[in-house]
């Protein structure tokens, strides 16, 4: 910032933080999923304490199945891309926090753990996103 707190002119607009990529692919993950039938019900739960893990989205289809979803973008599709950085550790912290959560159910419902790939969006496009449904299960395949 300047004198008087104005932006020097021809400064550069902020840059895109990790943090606010990974709420916008959250965002068209959840857009997508509405659009399917699947209706939000949690969204970035945690399990309390340090060493645990975080669901990016909970939502349920129409016939009750409760499914955990892991929403990946990279800004590039290099090293594999936003499917390949979702390995065996992830899952199973993702496994951990969906079974904390359960734990809530009186009745737990049927269960499923999918992964919403969202890729780079170029200007003028929207985000190309890929649901993989059961993308791996809680015995870690």
């Amino acid at each position: 910032m300047g004198f008087l707190g104005k932006k020097p002119a021809g400064a550069a607009a902020p840059a895109i933080t990790t943090r606010l990529r990974g709420q916008q692919a959250e965002d068209a993950a959840l857009v997508h999923l509405q659009a399917a039938g699947l209706r939000l019900v949690e969204r970035n739960y945690r399990t309390p304490g340090r060493g645990g893990g975080e669901i990016d989205l909970i939502v349920r289809e129409r016939d009750g199945t409760l499914v955990f979803v892991e929403v990946r973008s990279r800004s590039s599709p290099a090293f594999g891309g936003a499917g390949a950085s979702v390995g065996a550790a992830k899952q199973r912290r993702i496994v951990l926090a969906a079974r904390h959560y359960l734990m809530r159910c009186a009745s737990p419902p049927p269960c499923r753990f999918d992964v919403v790939l969202v890729e780079p969006v170029r200007a003028g496009q929207a985000a190309h996103v890929q649901w993989l449904r059961a993308a791996f299960d809680a015995d870690g395949g």
